[in-house]
């Protein structure tokens, strides 16, 4: 699996994802938004919006968080095959 979070330093779901991320020995590619030229457009294009953290999961764009409930631990084990 080749996994690529899109993040920013700011951002607390972001941190949250990561985390998750090191906590379950996933090994991942970041990709900060803001220091990466090209980055915060690429979210946007994928997306429809620019909304961080964003996984791309073997080329599929998967948001691993939801607005008012934060990151989607059980959601995301399953995902990722971890549960």
């Amino acid at each position: 699996m080749q996994l690529t979070l899109y993040s920013a330093s700011w951002c607390r779901d972001c941190r949250e994802a990561k985390r998750f991320l090191d906590l379950h020995r996933v090994v991942y590619t970041e990709i900060d938004i803001e220091s990466t030229p090209g980055a915060a457009e690429e979210v946007l294009r994928n997306v429809g919006k620019r909304a961080i953290p964003q996984f791309v999961i073997d080329g599929e764009w998967v948001q691993p968080y939801r607005p008012g409930r934060g990151f989607l631990h059980d959601e995301m084990l399953e995902r990722l095959g971890l549960g």
